[in-house]
């Protein structure tokens, strides 16, 4: 039997949660990234869309560019709103974030933004991430209102 859609939503929810929780730790924390490839499919993709174009690869190539720079300044994300939708084996949640890191000279830095979940059900009814596509909020290009916290 399959699991309501209720339980799918919640289970969506708390893999994205599960996402942010790996990349985010403080200064000098090595993050667990065992824990985090278990949360994505083996050829799953990460694309940031960027003003100068896009970055894209695999989660080993994301791990490798990105590892120095969270470990060195710190880095912590977590969900301002999800909206998730559910069809059978597939699953999107359009996540909005916040996070925020220090610099080497102590100064803090924040972001926010839009990252576009796709989620694959295995066989063993859990969610996995197929692939993440994210947009840095800008002053151009502020988030939607209704994507900004929580109601």
């Amino acid at each position: 039997m399959m699991p309501s859609l209720v339980d799918d939503i919640a289970a969506v929810d708390r893999t994205v949660d599960a996402v942010y929780a790996a990349i985010s730790g403080g200064v000098g924390e090595e993050r667990d990234w065992d824990a985090m490839r278990a949360l994505y499919l083996p050829d799953a993709r990460l694309t940031a869309i960027r003003a100068d174009g896009i970055e894209s690869g695999t989660l080993e190539e994301y791990i490798a560019s990105k590892r120095d720079f969270l470990v060195a300044n710190g880095f912590s994300e977590g969900t301002l709103v999800n909206r998730i939708a559910v069809y059978g084996d597939i699953a999107h949640a359009w996540s909005s974030y916040s996070g925020d890191w220090t610099e080497p000279d102590g100064a803090k830095g924040a972001t926010t933004g839009i990252n576009s979940f796709q989620f694959m059900r295995q066989a063993d009814g859990s969610w996995r991430v197929l692939s993440l596509l994210w947009q840095v909020a800008t002053p151009d290009l502020p988030l939607p209102q209704d994507m900004e916290k929580a109601a």
